[in-house]
């Protein structure tokens, strides 16, 4: 098994957004849970319009993040039995931070299940 792989023992519950709304947010998707690896970390890193932003995290994801329409969706660190309420709505959950950025990078062999997927979060 790779490191890769070895090294996405935590959970995280992922948002994509499905659709902008008649007043300006998003709709999304049900939620999911993923393997990941979470480390709370800060860096400079730019967002998708290229603004330099203050990352709060880097997370190793164990999937390709689909990202529909505009937005980058949401991740929250934990399980989706842990959240308690609507889970429907990730703006409405504390803790679930928003994605700044997402990026691949492929193993030396181009294997897809050992394509290292990095997001950074608000």
């Amino acid at each position: 098994m790779s490191i890769v792989i070895r090294m996405r023992k935590g959970y995280a519950v992922y948002w994509a957004v499905s659709a902008a709304n008649a007043y300006g947010g998003h709709s999304y998707v049900a939620p999911v849970e993923i393997r990941c690896r979470w480390d709370d970390e800060q860096s400079m890193v730019r967002d998708n319009e290229g603004n330099e932003v203050v990352s709060s995290a880097t997370v190793y994801v164990d999937r390709d993040l689909t990202f529909a329409v505009d937005g980058w969706g949401y991740l929250y660190k934990g399980r989706l039995s842990s959240i308690s309420g609507d889970n429907t709505d990730p703006t409405a959950i504390e803790t679930a931070r928003r994605i700044l950025t997402y990026g691949e990078i492929e193993s030396l062999k181009y294997t897809p299940k050992k394509k290292l997927r990095i997001v950074k979060l608000t």
